[in-house]
């Protein structure tokens, strides 16, 4: 018999709720940095096991916003939260309960949907530390289980796939068994690019930048031809982006186009450009048309 689960993966800016998806589904399909607010739309990761599927959702970290586009993030985060089968509350092994998981907490007792702490990077803390982080969340909420991981290792990660299963319940697949994401292939080309922006520029660029997909099609012989304009807030990060004589957008293409190609598993020619679109995560127009609705 067929079963399955949609869970919630909340938590934090920086948490590693991507990192976590990704280690889930044992695929890369969640942009990954060291920058808060990484992740803006709701991605959604699929793992066939058998007979059960699992349809974890990757969401924006939990923040105060500042902008129009940081509205729309924590309006996913609070949309995600209800309506499916569990919530895994991703957490640091803090021994303090901060706004954002407080926020969190209220949500998942007001949808009143079943949730598991999951506390990551273990791997940065002894083991002793946890039992205080333990502690501090099992006064909070009653949760159904608690599970110490490490997304960057991979420990832990078996127990919360098997965790996860609890929750499936009978009925038919909502997406083919090979299937490992819900996103199109041209948003995913398009937030490989993103991502690079987030690895390659410092401070308050890469946040400000939006990548738009123009032309992706399939040559006969396989190759895939792929144009993207990279949109950004000021004509300062233009030239940042740009860099001198081309090399930053150049480092920035250059490893794009190999991730790219390594999820496609196929050659891309890739092609670039920068363009300013001022105060766009301020425009309902812009962020819609940016994939963000």
């Amino acid at each position: 018999m067929t079963k399955t689960a949609m869970i919630t993966i909340a938590g934090r800016p920086n948490v590693g709720k991507s990192t976590l998806t990704n280690a889930l589904v044992g695929e890369k399909i969640a942009i990954v940095s060291n920058k808060p607010q990484t992740t803006r739309n709701r991605i959604c990761g699929i793992l066939t096991r058998g007979e059960t599927q699992l349809v974890v959702m990757d969401t924006p970290g939990f923040h105060k916003p500042r902008t129009k586009l940081g509205d729309y993030m924590v309006g996913v985060v609070e949309e995600s939260v209800a309506d499916v089968d569990a919530a895994f509350l991703l957490v640091e092994p803090i021994a303090n309960i901060g706004p954002q998981e407080e926020a969190l907490i209220a949500q998942i007792k007001a949808a009143r949907v079943p949730a598991v702490l999951v506390i990551n990077k273990i791997d940065t803390v002894e083991k002793e530390a946890l039992l205080a982080v333990i502690a501090c969340y099992s006064q909070a909420h009653s949760f159904e289980a608690v599970l110490p991981i490490s997304a960057k290792t991979g420990e832990g990660v078996e127990e919360l796939l098997q965790e996860a299963e609890k929750f499936a319940k009978p009925g038919p697949h909502l997406f083919p068994d090979d299937s490992v994401t819900d996103q199109p292939e041209r948003q995913i080309m398009a937030e490989i690019i993103r991502e690079k922006l987030l690895w390659c520029l410092d401070r308050e660029v890469p946040h400000g930048t939006a990548v738009e997909v123009t032309r992706f099609s399939e040559r006969d012989d396989g190759i895939i031809d792929l144009d993207a304009t990279i949109y950004c807030e000021k004509a300062s990060h233009k030239g940042i982006i740009i860099g001198k004589h081309g090399d930053m957008l150049k480092k920035i293409s250059t490893m794009a186009r190999e991730d790219c190609e390594r999820f496609m598993g196929t050659k891309i020619y890739l092609q670039t450009w920068v363009k300013v679109k001022e105060n766009w995560r301020d425009s309902d127009f812009l962020i819609r048309n940016f994939g963000y609705q």
